[in-house]
């Protein structure tokens, strides 16, 4: 094989390889913040058991667009202070304003880290995908609670302020989902959640 040629092979395998990596990004993202911590991740549970104390903490919500996906998204409550133990749930909202049905996907980050490994998802919409028919609006739950133990950590114990990100990306349609497709979102439940079409967000 002469040199252009090994070249060219590689040009090509170089592209492949990038797309292999660009379509696998979310997943990729949300294994390997499991795996090495980074980005705050959070621990999964049910709740079940974990006793409430009096220690309160503020969790604060955040919320990003990528610039290739036209929705808009943010929470529905800004903050909210809670007991540590204590389950609750929180609200995020996302807006199709264009003439077409989209589909997005979000990453999520917890900060400070010394939180990340006590904030603790029982559900939430990360890493699945979502789609929204044009002008609609939906509603995503997000239910946690904040592991008491995050007192005893010699890190933890002085966090007074938790703030969960959510950032949302375009990914590709499905080919089943057709202009007649209806989003719906699980909610805690596991009913579906929608709202009403051509609603707006301020």
């Amino acid at each position: 094989m002469t040199p252009q040629a090994r070249t060219a092979l590689g040009a090509v395998g170089l592209v492949v390889v990038m797309a292999s990596l660009s379509f696998a990004a979310v997943p990729f993202y949300d294994w390997f913040c499991r795996v090495t911590g980074f980005a705050g991740t959070v621990s999964t549970g049910t709740g079940e058991g974990i006793a409430v104390i009096e220690d309160t903490v503020v969790v604060r919500f955040d919320a990003t667009v990528d610039k290739d996906l036209p929705w808009t998204f943010r929470p529905v409550e800004r903050q909210m202070t809670v007991r540590l133990g204590e389950s609750n749930l929180a609200f995020y909202e996302a807006h199709n304003p264009t003439n077409e049905p989209i589909a997005g996907q979000a990453t999520y980050n917890v900060v400070p880290d010394a939180a990340g490994g006590y904030f603790t998802k029982v559900q939430c919409f990360c890493f699945t995908e979502q789609i929204l028919q044009p002008g609609q609006t939906v509603q995503m739950p997000v239910s946690f609670y904040v592991d008491p133990e995050m007192i005893e950590d010699p890190e933890g114990k002085f966090v007074h302020e938790i703030t969960l990100g959510y950032t949302f990306y375009k990914i590709d349609l499905p080919e089943e989902a057709g202009p007649d497709t209806q989003a719906a979102l699980q909610d805690v439940s596991g009913g579906p959640l929608t709202a009403a079409p051509q609603a707006s967000i301020d």
